[in-house]
Formats: C-alpha cells, structure tokens, sequence
C-alpha cells in the first residue's frame, strides 16, 4: 500500500511546475490590467486614474457605475439569502427525511449549469414582464434569476459539507434533548456546515458582481453592465473596478480558507 501510494504521488517538480504554470494563467492577465490602469500618456505610468475614481472630474459621467455597484450589492446580498434559506434547509430536509429524492434533486439543482444564460432568459422574460407590472421594475427580483444560476455551485459546495458531516445522529441528539427542528438546524447543523455555506456564499457573490447576459437582455443595470457604459466614457475607470471586484472576491476567499482552518484546527484539539 505505501509502495503504491509512493508511485501514484506525483513528484515534487511537477507539482512546482503545476502551481507556476496556473499562476501564470492567472496572474499574466491581472497584471496587464494593473499596467494599463498606469498608463498616463504625459509621465507613461501613474496613478492619475486611480485619482480619478475617487476624485473624478465629472462625477455625473460615473453615476451609472456607483448605480451598478449599489444594485450588484443588492443582488448578492438577496441571492446569498436565497441560498442560505432556501437551499440549505431544503438540502437538509432531504438528507434527513428524504434520502430517495437526493438523486432527483440533485439533478435540478445541477440542471441550469447546462442551460446558457441566454436561455434562461428567453424563459424567464415573460415572468419578468408580469413581476415588473406587479411590483415594478427594481432590481431585487433579479436575484431570483441569480438564484437559479447560482444553484449548481451552491449545491457542489453545500453537499460537499454535508457528506462530510453525520447530520442524522446530530439531529437525533438533539431532538432527543427537546430541540425543535428550527432550533436544531439554527444551532446545531448550521455551525457544523458552516464551511460549506460560507464558500457558497462566495461562489453566489462572485457569479452575481460578473454576470452580464441576464441584467442586460431583462433591461437591469449591474455592475457589468455599468462597466459597459463607464469603458466608453472612460475605460481605465472601468479596468481598475473590475479589478477592485476581484480582489474583492480573492479577500473572502482568504478569509474563507482561514476560518476553515481554524475550525478543522479546534476539531482536531476537541478530538
């Protein structure tokens, strides 16, 4: 077994040449962005555009893009809700009461990773024709198109948390404590799959600041489709927010690892 284990663990070099070759892929885009967000056509680099986001000389020029920012914060907040009180609750109550319907469910949730946006679209937009005459045509209810798009990185990261995790004797001892079932998923399921949750509601932000085909083709203003607007008044502003939005989303991501750490840290003392 350990001759075997030895063969099938790649060497040492190639797993340098592996992370070298991936942060390239990544990193050789992101720093072009950063050295066209320099260029000044007077000095050649400069920060003269990162001044002009905060200090812009015309502030009315940029109106759409704190629009767009404001409304992607709505539609992330509302579609990690969405997430959190609809899915994860759903997926527990077929863990524990439903285990036949797993498989069932499991293929609606990944059903709209095969469906292009522009799809989804195409069938959402009588539904949005009549929500827009009943409640208006504000953003929030965009996030229910979020949520379907969402859904499948939602439910790999959820499901991934609850195999790992033995929900039924949890639930048992606590219903057999006198808990009720909201006080049993609250306090007792939901801190044990809070990692899962937590990459859930990154996956959600990050899909909702970059998504652009559905707030356009259904008439919303986002933050990429504000970003649109900006770059053909001013396309280093809308560069330096996209990379703002990444950083953004690379900083939960840290935070994330780091809390989930911690916890597998204390489980191990605890054990």
């Amino acid at each position: 077994m350990s001759r075997r284990g030895l063969r099938l663990a790649p060497p040492r070099w190639a797993t340098a040449t592996i992370l070298i070759l991936v942060g390239a892929v990544f990193s050789i885009p992101i720093l072009a962005m950063v050295e066209f967000t320099l260029r000044d056509r007077e000095e050649g680099h400069s920060l003269a555009h990162w001044g002009d986001l905060l200090a812009p000389a015309n502030p009315a020029a940029y109106a759409p893009l704190w629009l767009g920012l404001t409304n992607s914060a709505i539609l992330a907040v509302a579609t990690v809700a969405i997430v959190l009180l609809l899915l994860a609750p759903t997926m527990i109550l077929v863990q524990l009461r439903f285990p036949r319907l797993r498989r069932p469910f499991e293929f609606l949730c990944l059903l709209p990773i095969s469906i292009p946006a522009i799809v989804l679209v195409v069938g959402l937009a009588p539904v949005y024709l009549v929500i827009g005459r009943t409640f208006g045509t504000g953003i929030w209810p965009l996030a229910f198109a979020y949520g379907i798009t969402v859904l499948p990185y939602a439910y790999r990261s959820i499901q991934a948390n609850l195999d790992a995790v033995d929900l039924g004797t949890l639930a048992n001892a606590a219903r057999s404590l006198g808990a009720s079932w909201p006080r049993v998923v609250i306090d007792v399921l939901a801190p044990n799959l809070r990692v899962g949750l937590m990459l859930a509601s990154l996956i959600s932000i990050a899909v909702v600041l970059g998504e652009f085909t559905i707030a356009s083709l259904l008439n919303r203003q986002n933050l990429q489709t504000a970003l649109l607007v900006v770059s053909k008044i001013d396309p280093y502003v809308a560069v330096i927010m996209s990379l703002l939005s990444l950083g953004l989303v690379f900083v939960l991501l840290l935070v994330i690892d780091r809390i989930a750490r911690r916890i597998t840290a204390v489980r191990t003392e605890q054990a």
